[in-house]
């Protein structure tokens, strides 16, 4: 940073005291924001994750029912009348639960699944599903109670729909 001046002995440009003042200070700040940015570059791994939030376990039980209806279906395609509503309904119960937590569902199967049931009968595979939707009901219900306003109407919402649920398997 050369003021135009210069020396007495060899007409050279000189640096006044404070432009070299001014160029420590920009050092300085410009060392401490990068060693400020540059915190997070090695501690990432000390990141811990996200706790879950408390609607994850009725969004993978959505999902479960929605699998479940699915796989009575697959055992016995008669009751697709009856079932693929209701299996569609949970599927986008556990959709919009996922978009409410603002977390993607895990890939693969939903946790809790089961397979297709052994009873080959339709009033085996109802009575598997009445009892399913009996205590996702219950499950909707109190997860209702003790959410915060917002997600409560979506709840209660599933709630009420799976009351439905067990009316149309009776």
């Amino acid at each position: 940073m050369a003021t135009g001046r210069t020396t007495q002995r060899d007409g050279a440009p000189r640096h006044s005291r404070r432009n070299l003042l001014r160029a420590g200070a920009l050092v300085v700040a410009g060392g401490a924001t990068v060693a400020l940015t540059g915190c997070d570059l090695f501690d990432g791994d000390d990141d811990e994750p996200p706790a879950p939030d408390p609607l994850e376990p009725l969004a993978a039980e959505s999902a479960a029912l929605a699998a479940q209806h699915r796989a009575a279906l697959a055992a016995d395609p008669s009751l697709a009348d009856r079932l693929t509503p209701i299996a569609d309904a949970h599927q986008a119960h556990a959709d919009e639960l996922r978009r409410v937590i603002g977390r993607p569902a895990p890939s693969g199967t939903p946790a809790g699944a089961p397979p297709a049931s052994g009873a080959a009968e339709p009033d085996g595979l109802l009575a598997e599903l009445q009892a399913a939707e009996r205590t996702g009901r219950e499950n909707a219900a109190k997860a209702c109670a003790a959410a915060p306003a917002e997600p409560a109407a979506v709840l209660a919402a599933i709630a009420a729909a799976r009351a439905t649920h067990l009316e149309a398997l009776k």
